[in-house]
């Protein structure tokens, strides 16, 4: 059998660390090229040691968003000649995103590495980490081949996101291109280990095990869907879809098929954090004044963006997933079966 390469970009982020770790333990003849930021590369080898032999992963400082993402010549070449599969993670999605950085890196970088993928003379698939958010503000059941619409979007990361799928849903029909599309993920389900605290699920997580004296309501009344993947089921999905030749040119929604209501969410974990739930409920506006009160300023910044999601009347059909993994035993667990190691890493990371 011919050698086996990877390229993965955003390392070391938090999926990505993880996803090479499973790709090198699954293939013990895989080899990895991990794409990273000059002001990540201490992190990345430092994480590189901890995975194993250092003559496994290879570590190319650059960038996607940059010319040949950032490489020289000869290492842009020996990409070109070696990488027989590629996984493009790296991506800006913090809350408050300004439009041009998301533009540049989601979009010009998605195309900078659709560019690289086509002259590559050994590829086998390029898995496109998009995200279940390209539905933007479109309500009702959205199935895993629906992409465009005219709904709009909330935020800067939303549009660019769909827009960068659209250029990789464009270039599938010359590249064997598999689309994975994450709900919001949080915290591994046995550690409940997460890199950082942003986003609708860390803002409900921190809101309710927040150490202030005063119950903060949710807005609204909840009862949309709070849609949680913990990483660890995503790593273990995404390599269980992509390592079937049949997933080529299909999308995947990495979801949970049963989600609780962002109040069923926002009770549990006020429950295991010992905090009060208030019975009433608040407008939007009325939340963000409220989480004004001294000891919820570490949320306070992206409060505002965020609770829109929790009243999103949206439902991610995962036919596809669930398909692809029938028989592998990998399913997303159930949020009541993981909340108390979500809580204790949370209320350990902002006490």
């Amino acid at each position: 059998m011919a050698h086996r390469h990877a390229l993965i970009t955003g390392y070391p982020g938090f999926i990505a660390r993880r996803l090479v770790r499973k790709l090198l333990a699954a293939d013990d003849g895989l080899t990895v090229s991990a794409l990273v930021l000059a002001e990540e590369k201490s992190a990345a080898e430092a994480e590189a040691l901890r995975v194993g032999p250092t003559d496994r992963i290879r570590i190319l400082v650059g960038d996607v968003a940059a010319m040949d993402l950032g490489l020289s010549g000869e290492e842009y070449r020996r990409l070109v000649d070696e990488v027989t599969e590629v996984h493009h993670l790296a991506a800006v999605q913090r809350v408050g995103v300004e439009r041009a950085v998301a533009e540049r890196v989601n979009v010009g970088g998605t195309q900078n590495v659709l560019d690289l993928a086509r002259s590559l003379t050994r590829l086998e698939r390029l898995v496109y980490f998009s995200s279940a958010f390209v539905s933007g503000r479109r309500v009702g059941v959205i199935r895993e081949e629906e992409l465009e619409h005219g709904a709009g979007f909330r935020s800067p990361y939303e549009a660019t996101k769909h827009h960068a799928e659209r250029l990789v849903r464009l270039a599938a029909d010359k590249l064997p291109i598999t689309i994975i599309r994450p709900s919001a993920v949080v915290g591994d389900s046995r550690t409940g280990e997460i890199d950082r605290f942003d986003g609708v699920y860390h803002f409900v997580l921190m809101l309710a095990a927040s150490p202030a004296a005063i119950p903060i309501p949710l807005p609204g009344h909840g009862d949309a869907p709070l849609n949680l993947v913990p990483v660890d089921y995503v790593v273990d999905a995404v390599h269980a879809i992509t390592a079937q030749p049949e997933t080529i040119g299909k999308t995947f929604h990495i979801v949970d098929p049963n989600p609780m209501s962002a109040r069923g969410v926002y009770a549990m974990v006020a429950e295991r954090a010992h905090k009060k739930v208030p019975r009433y409920t608040v407008s939007a506006n009325l939340t963000k004044a409220l989480l004004r009160i001294p000891g919820l300023d570490k949320i306070a910044p992206v409060s505002g963006q965020v609770v829109d999601y929790l009243n999103h009347l949206a439902f991610w059909s995962s036919a596809n997933t669930l398909d692809a993994l029938e028989g592998t035993g990998i399913r997303c667990p159930r949020f009541e079966t993981y909340v108390d190691n979500l809580v204790g890493f949370a209320r350990r990371g902002i006490g």
